[in-house]
Parts: C-alpha cells; sequence; structure tokens
C-alpha cells in the first residue's frame, strides 16, 4: 500500500559515511510529520517512506543526486568586502544569513575573507554527499 499523498510521521536518524550523524528526530523528542511524495522531503527519503508499513523500520543509503545534489561551484560567490558588514569579524566555517533585494534570507557558509572580497558557499551543508537515514514510521493518516 502507498502513503503517497499521505500524512506521515517518521522517527530517523541520519548518518554521513564516516559514522557522523547529522540530523535525528528522536534528539527532538518528536516525529518528523510531512506529506509523502509532495516535495518536502529529499527525494530519496520520500521514496524510502512511500511504501513502508506503520511500525517498519528501513536503512536506506542515498547518493547526493537522492539527497541535496551535488556541490554546485557556481554558488561559490566572491563579495566585494566592502559589500559585507564586519568582514573582518566572520569567521570562515559559519553559516550566515544574506538577502538578495527583497528575497527571504537564505544560508551561506564564509568560505574565504581577503583584503578585497569575501567568499560565500551558498551549496546546503550536506550538497556531495551520501546519506544515511535509519526511518522507522510512526503513523499515516489518509
Amino acid at each position: 500500500m502507498s502513503n503517497e499523498g499521505k500524512k506521515v510521521k517518521t522517527h530517523y536518524k541520519g548518518t554521513l559515511d564516516d559514522g557522523t550523524q547529522f540530523d535525528s528526530s528522536y534528539d527532538r523528542g518528536e516525529p518528523l510529520e510531512f506529506t509523502c511524495m509532495a516535495g518536502q522531503m529529499i527525494p530519496g527519503f520520500d521514496k524510502a517512506v512511500r511504501d513502508m508499513e506503520v511500525g517498519e523500520t528501513k536503512t536506506v543509503r542515498l547518493e547526493p543526486a537522492e539527497a541535496y545534489g551535488e556541490h554546485n561551484p557556481a554558488l561559490v560567490q566572491k563579495m566585494p568586502r566592502s559589500n559585507v558588514p564586519n568582514a573582518d569579524q566572520l569567521p570562515i566555517g559559519q553559516t550566515i544569513y544574506l538577502r538578495s533585494g527583497s528575497s527571504a534570507p537564505f544560508p551561506a557558509r564564509v568560505v574565504e575573507v581577503t583584503d578585497d572580497s569575501v567568499s560565500f558557499d551558498m551549496n546546503h551543508e550536506l550538497a556531495g554527499q551520501a546519506l544515511t537515514f535509519e526511518i522507522t514510521l510512526v503513523e499515516v493518516a489518509d
């Protein structure tokens, strides 16, 4: 039976290939709720849950294309340092939020600060990485 289009609740733990945990619904103390196959989740997670039954647990490894995509070099942007307030206080590796015109703020990781410019990586922090999820389907509602 397919869960496509249904509201589901899952508990999950996400790890990288080296075993590092990057996320867990258990740590937050509540399952994740979403509409299955509605584009609210990364594609591979949605597909994994689509045919699960309540109480079932499965482990899936997702390649970048089924997760947050490959790292896109075009999303690494260099800005003139004069356009970046407090550029001298930005630690390399820190994620800050930028805004372009009237758009909503979006995350960008500081990758380089020079005398003339600041470089930001706007790829998702997990882009280019394979992800492993241990997923338990907790509830399904029509």
